[in-house]
């Protein structure tokens, strides 16, 4: 990984260390969790009473309560939960466009929300797209010292994922981090990522100029994945042609999201550094601040 890559990790990083991630309502339980939940369990800090039923622990029953009122109730504790997040992020060459910081804010984002993981007690692996979904080489421990995020993979998420599952933890919280800018239908990816999840976060990265390109006549459009070129001309016309086109596409995005229960948001690399300000990350309740 090149010293630009690692520089963006580390700022990321540290950028992160103000934030924290939500807990989903559906995580992993178990005996033994790093942290509190909000629903009834076994841990040792009491929560509430309530009327005792037939089959309840008769361990739990506050006889000191039924001494004063002559009432059967039963201690609720809370639950002991072990929050995990699996971070995958899109590895195409599209990820790293020329003459952008798009590759710059995709890393220092993914070290950022690894780094809101660690703050907020939870487990974290880090994936990457390229011929498959595979994990990052280092991928559960510090960003800085994550391996193998080139971004240089040519081709299209879907048919990464079609090729090999990926083991998601069950009940894991997922996040995906993408520029979307390939054809194919949304839940080939979305199925995948919300199979098993406690909830999926999909946060499309985009570049300025993909956003907005520039009006400048004639005008020759490289494709950096594939190395293939195309001289025309830019107008008014066909800017908006272009516009009409990707709110077209981000709003398929954006529907199959909606029907398997994930967020999506889109942020522009640009206005994303050097600042880390992710205020739509916050008001859709996957990143809280602390």
């Amino acid at each position: 990984m090149n010293a630009d890559y690692r520089h963006a990790l580390l700022a990321g990083q540290q950028a992160g260390m103000r934030y924290g991630l939500t807990v989903p309502r559906r995580v992993q339980m178990g005996r033994v969790g790093s942290r509190l939940g909000t629903r009834c369990g076994s841990s040792l800090e009491f929560m509430d009473h309530r009327e005792y039923m037939p089959g309840d622990d008769l361990r739990r029953i506050d006889w000191g309560a039924y001494a004063r009122s002559n009432k059967l109730t039963v201690k609720l504790y809370r639950d002991e939960v072990m929050p995990h997040l699996d971070l995958v992020i899109d590895g195409s060459r599209s990820m790293a466009l020329p003459d952008s910081p798009k590759a710059q804010a995709t890393l220092g984002l993914a070290a950022l929300l690894a780094q809101a993981a660690l703050n907020s007690s939870y487990t974290c692996q880090v994936w990457t797209v390229g011929q498959t979904c595979r994990p990052v080489e280092n991928g559960s421990l510090s960003p800085v010292l994550w391996e193998g995020l080139d971004l240089d993979f040519c081709g299209g998420c879907g048919e990464a994922f079609g090729r090999a599952t990926p083991a998601f933890k069950p009940r894991s919280m997922r996040l995906f981090i993408s520029d979307l800018m390939w054809m194919g239908d949304p839940h080939t990816v979305l199925s995948l990522l919300s199979d098993q999840s406690a909830t999926v976060g999909v946060v499309q990265l985009l570049a300025e100029r993909e956003v907005h390109p520039p009006h400048n006549g004639n005008m020759r459009l490289l494709d950096c994945e594939t190395g293939q070129h195309e001289d025309v001309f830019i107008d008014a016309v066909a800017l908006k042609r272009y516009e009409a086109n990707l709110s077209r596409h981000q709003s398929n995005w954006n529907r199959a999201c909606s029907q398997v229960g994930a967020t999506m948001r889109t942020l522009i690399a640009e206005r994303l550094m050097p600042g880390w300000s992710l205020d739509e990350l916050v008001l859709s309740e996957i990143l809280t601040l602390l």
